[in-house]
């Protein structure tokens, strides 16, 4: 019974969210951007790396409809396969984010203490320096590479999902239902999986919504610095960088990925907060404080 109302409240709560015309824009392109990184660089003629100086600079037509580089490579296909790079590597940072910071606040938050005392300093000395900062330094002592980058990124993003995971946890473990397990013999291993994760998966799950784009956002300008991916990886960022060169003679070298970073971090931003609308007043607080 219990199981068949969660069910036809999920249902409601997606249908809510479709009906939404903001949230389905954010559907809309975040759905489309996943299609254009898996599919894209299948479908394109062209090679993302291969030079052919004949045809550089060329202004966007039908055979190059983003027109060509420096290098008479096409734009179209170094975004296509930009997109996967970007995407990828913003799944992945955002993943090592959450699985870290939610571990930090599992136990910050559940087992209090001196242990809470000194994970949430640590959060809060990270909290102090701002993130793209930290990540510039660790970036810059590592060196430039794109690895590098995504450490640096998942380094300095974790802390504020421990904030949040913590905050949620003090809330629920005074619960009657944490309570009762707790009377009942469970291990805090069955407390934790069975009670606290399901229950604190919805913020999380929208705090990481809106981070994909902020990482996406970090990438581009790490490597637009030189910090990041090198050439000829068409990242999107790189592609800014070695663009601005030409801003005048080609201005669809820096438009095309620039727009490209413009629409693809406003669709996650637009999708996370309305994510976020249709959590809990008190829990929605909590992100936006973040």
């Amino acid at each position: 019974m219990q199981k068949r109302k969660a069910n036809e409240n999920r249902s409601e709560w997606i249908d809510a969210l479709l009906s939404d015309r903001l949230a389905q824009f954010g559907v809309s392109v975040v759905f489309v951007l996943f299609v254009v990184a898996v599919f894209g660089p299948l479908v394109s003629p062209y090679s993302p790396a291969e030079q052919n100086m004949i045809h550089q600079l060329e202004a966007p037509s039908l055979v190059h409809p983003l027109g060509t580089d420096q290098l008479g490579r096409d734009v179209l296909t170094r975004l296509l396969h930009g997109s996967r790079l970007s995407l990828g590597i913003a799944v992945i940072v955002t993943t090592v984010r959450l699985v870290i910071g939610t571990a930090v606040g599992l136990v910050a938050g559940y087992a209090g203490g001196w242990i809470d005392e000194a994970l949430m300093r640590l959060v809060d000395t990270l909290l102090a320096f701002p993130g793209i900062v930290l990540a510039l330094v660790i970036a810059g002592i590592l060196g430039p590479s794109l690895v590098n980058v995504m450490l640096a990124l998942a380094v300095v993003g974790w802390a504020s999902y421990a904030r949040l995971v913590r905050s949620s946890v003090l809330s629920l473990r005074e619960r009657e239902f944490v309570t009762a397990a707790r009377l009942l013999g469970r291990s805090r291993t069955h407390v934790t999986v069975r009670h606290l994760i399901p229950n604190i998966a919805a913020p999380v799950v929208v705090l990481a919504t809106l981070d994909i784009g902020g990482v996406i956002l970090g990438i581009s300008g790490l490597s637009f610095l030189g910090l990041g991916a090198q050439p000829p990886t068409p990242e999107w960022g790189t592609m800014l960088a070695s663009g601005r060169t030409y801003i005048r003679q080609a201005w669809w070298l820096v438009n095309a990925p620039g727009v490209c970073i413009m629409i693809t971090v406003l669709g996650f931003n637009i999708l996370g907060d309305c994510l976020r609308d249709r959590l809990s007043p008190a829990q929605s607080n909590q992100i936006e404080k973040l």
